[in-house]
């Protein structure tokens, strides 16, 4: 199960802080970590996103919710009831008084130990596959990225592929072929075999002009990877 660390440095000597690293969190894989109950609730989370992943986009950090809940022992049971004002509804002073009352309760129990609010940035999905390109082009591939970290990187990826088979920008966009050109060859180069939700991808492309129609951007990146662009 996945932790997520606060204000800890990884053990690398590349990786240092003036400040000993408050504001900083990283995710470790511990293969112990979490109870048998935390686990199913993780898994069922996952599955509950896959299911509905083209209705609502983002994930709402639910890992981190669940950790930092049970750092903070946040007792949801002393949450204000949630206040629903229906249309043309006057706003009340108490139900004002309610609602600030539980983003308070809540933004208490998202707090880190160290004193910032983490927070992921998952929106843009044409960050990770340069990432994963250089890791290809040096060679560096299975020393940086372990098998749960490739195991991650696909859920994420696939999770954010549009319905036509391409992906936009953004979670939220619809396909480019900056966003399908881009992840089509991040899928290839972490091992993924043609077929499927792949070939999905590559028609997308073809049906689209081919990726020679990439924007500028996208021209200098698919250099890497285009042997398995194919």
């Amino acid at each position: 199960m996945w932790k997520l660390k606060i204000a800890e440095g990884s053990g690398s000597p590349y990786v240092f802080s003036t400040n000993n690293f408050i504001g900083r969190q990283f995710w470790e894989y511990d293969p112990n970590h979490g109870t048998p109950e935390e686990r199913s609730q993780v898994e069922n989370a996952r599955k509950k996103y896959h299911e509905n992943r083209f209705e609502v986009k983002p994930s709402s950090d639910f890992l981190m919710q669940l950790q930092l809940m049970k750092e903070n022992e946040f007792d949801q049971t002393r949450m204000p009831a949630a206040v629903k004002v229906k249309n043309n509804e006057e706003v009340s002073h108490e139900s004002a008084r309610t609602a600030l009352k539980r983003a308070a309760h809540f933004c208490s129990a998202m707090q880190a130990s160290d004193g910032h609010w983490p927070a992921e940035s998952s929106g843009a999905l044409f960050l990770l596959p340069p990432l994963i390109m250089v890791l290809y082009i040096t060679g560096t591939m299975d020393t940086v990225l372990s098998s749960e970290h490739k195991k991650e990187m696909l859920r994420y990826i696939y999770n954010h592929q549009n319905e036509d088979g391409g992906w936009g920008l953004h979670i939220e966009h619809p396909s480019t072929m900056f966003g399908t050109a881009l992840n089509y060859i991040a899928l290839r180069l972490l091992g993924e075999p043609r077929g499927g939700l792949v070939e999905k991808a590559q028609i997308w492309i073809l049906d689209h002009g081919g990726v020679a129609l990439i924007p500028s951007w996208g021209k200098t990146m698919v250099v890497s990877g285009h042997g398995q662009c194919r």
